[in-house]
Order: structure tokens, then sequence, then C-alpha cells
């Protein structure tokens, strides 16, 4: 038997039964941002940069691996205006700990 969506999940999809989601990274989930863009502001999904990452290195993939994946097929990917964001946040991969510089 599948499992039911998660409860964030089924609550954004009744407030915008048109909102997309980013396949295999629930894990990577923050929250929804209201899109003023959209008819009626209807919000939409918001993904962590880092995470999405993290669940990329934890699948087999290194840094650099992850990081282009994530760049080209995932944060390019615009399937319309109900397309997910995503929160460029801190970085914190186990890989590259205190290797990458602030700025």
């Amino acid at each position: 038997m599948a499992m039911p969506p998660p409860e964030w999940k089924t609550e954004l999809a009744e407030l915008n039964p048109d909102a997309l989601f980013a396949n295999g990274f629930d894990d990577a989930y923050v929250g929804w941002i209201e899109n003023r863009w959209v008819k009626d502001g209807a919000p939409i999904a918001v993904y962590s940069m880092s995470k999405c990452i993290r669940i990329l290195m934890a699948q087999g993939m290194n840094e650099d691996e992850a990081s282009d994946y994530y760049c080209f097929n995932i944060v390019d990917a615009y399937h319309g205006p109900n397309t997910p964001l995503f929160l460029a946040d801190r970085y914190d991969y186990p890989e590259s700990e205190g290797q990458l510089e602030e700025g």
C-alpha cells in the first residue's frame, strides 16, 4: 500500500491545486511562499538548496556531481508559474566543511 503524502503536501495542494512539488526532495521542503504573480496569489512550494544537494549526495553523488545535477535538472526545470522555488541557504555539505568561503 502506498504511503499517504506528507501533511504539508496535502495542505499546500488544498491551497493551490496546481502547485508542483520536487519529487524525491520532501526532506528539503521548508515551506511555501505566496506567489502574487499567480492567479489569486496561490502559494508555491519552497525547498532548501543545501538540503537538496545533501539528498543527492546521500544517493551517491559527490559534491560537484550533486551541485551540477541540482543546477541543471532541478532548479533550471521550469514548468510554469507553480514551479517550486529553491532557497539559496547556507552551504554545509559534509564533504566541504570549512572549504567554502562566505561572501
